[in-house]
């Protein structure tokens, strides 16, 4: 029976939830008609931590464990806050006023290419200021959950396209902070939602 390792693709069912003092709140669920589904060791969006705590399991395999936020996702980056030209949201003359709003995700693109996904924190008569850290930067973050298939992965399984960053593991979503451009979509986290991750640099 295959065991979880670097370069297995795996499918797993699992929740996710912040750990707070007044106790656990679930924030995003993957069951077992819908898993979770990667390549270990070769999703960029993937916690290492996860990824090792994965490590050795089998098909029916359970696991509960808990990242702090170094692990899970990363500590809040102030310099992940920007503002950025107005302009940039301009279509046909017009400031996009339909998708561009306080608390709306929106798509961006790195330097090198990776799209990712900020929230509109802010908007004045001449700047968009977003903000793309991880919707649950600086949490604490437990999982639960079962390991639903394993198998060798393809040669191109291991290199997907590039996408936005995830939730944790697989295709392109999680949270259920918003959709991907259709680049993404059937890729990180499943269906098209994505977390959110990263920096952008226009």
């Amino acid at each position: 029976m295959d065991i979880i390792t670097n370069g297995k693709f795996v499918e797993i069912a699992y929740k996710i939830f912040l750990v707070e003092k007044d106790g656990d709140t679930m924030i995003f669920e993957f069951n077992e008609s819908k898993p979770d589904r990667f390549v270990v060791g070769y999703e960029p969006g993937l916690p290492e931590a996860f990824a090792n705590h994965l490590q050795g399991l089998k098909v029916g395999d359970t696991f509960n464990f808990i990242l702090s936020p170094i692990e899970a996702f990363g500590e809040r980056n102030p310099e992940w806050v920007q503002t950025i030209d107005k302009q940039i949201f301009v279509i046909d003359g017009e400031f996009d006023s339909e998708r561009v709003k306080v608390g709306a995700p929106v798509p961006m693109m790195t330097a090198d290419g990776m799209r990712i996904e900020g929230i509109v924190k802010e908007i004045t008569d001449s700047t968009v200021t977003v903000d793309f850290n991880h919707p649950y930067a600086g949490e604490t973050v437990k999982y639960t959950g079962k390991v639903i298939g394993v198998r060798e992965a393809t040669e191109d399984e291991k290199n997907p396209p590039r996408h936005c960053g995830g939730c944790g593991g697989g295709d392109c979503g999680g949270c259920g902070e918003g959709d991907c451009d259709k680049d993404c979509e059937g890729h990180h986290h499943g269906d098209g939602e994505c977390c959110g991750k990263g920096g952008c640099k226009n």
